[in-house]
């Protein structure tokens, strides 16, 4: 298993023009540990949403590179989404799930994945153009590239250690993160 906090940054690292949103609690707190950003778009209160926004934007800026990153319960209470991504098939589009197979928000309660559902799998059967069931160092930085290379979408699922890590707080006003992530977009330019 990995260590989620390590996993992200390396993940992030060199990102480039990489627009990022991230889900609820844990990944929010792992992407800004990364590196805050203006190209981050951090989810406060929005569980479920994640890959749906991810969506939007990659229809929206076909020639960015998006990158999604949320926990299991997240993906879990979102399911449909994948689906809905499938149909569209967004080339742009990359699904990063930190797998704790826990649900870190409520309690640590053990998640569906600890279970034996296989979040790549149902990603596969939505059509997704990869898959990858990421444990290991190695494979990390070959997912790594996928976030800037992948013909989307994609989906990575990151095996994580379940613990509680130190919080790193972004900023939390709603209003400023959308202003400064569209501020980020638009300078990537008209053609993305």
């Amino acid at each position: 298993m990995l260590d989620r906090r390590d996993a992200v940054a390396r993940l992030l690292a060199d990102r480039g023009e990489l627009l990022v949103v991230s889900g609820l609690g844990a990944p929010t707190y792992d992407v800004a540990a990364a590196g805050d950003s203006p190209a981050n778009f951090y989810l406060w209160g929005a569980m479920g949403i994640a890959a749906m926004i991810g969506l939007g934007l990659a229809l929206a800026k076909p020639k960015a590179r998006i990158a999604v990153i949320t926990g299991d319960g997240e993906m879990l209470m979102g399911l449909g989404s994948l689906a809905t991504i499938g149909v569209k098939q967004p080339r742009n589009l990359s699904i990063v799930v930190l797998d704790n197979r826990h649900y870190g928000e409520t309690g640590m309660q053990a998640s569906h994945t600890a279970w034996g559902i296989d979040l790549v799998g149902v990603a596969k059967s939505c059509r997704f153009a990869e898959g990858h069931f990421i444990e290991s160092d190695k494979q990390l930085d070959a997912a790594r590239n996928l976030l800037h290379s992948a013909a989307g979408p994609a989906f990575i699922q990151v095996r994580v250690k379940a613990e509680d890590v130190p919080r790193m707080l972004p900023i939390r006003d709603g209003h400023a993160i959308k202003l400064r992530f569209m501020e980020a977009v638009a300078k990537l330019g008209q053609d993305c």
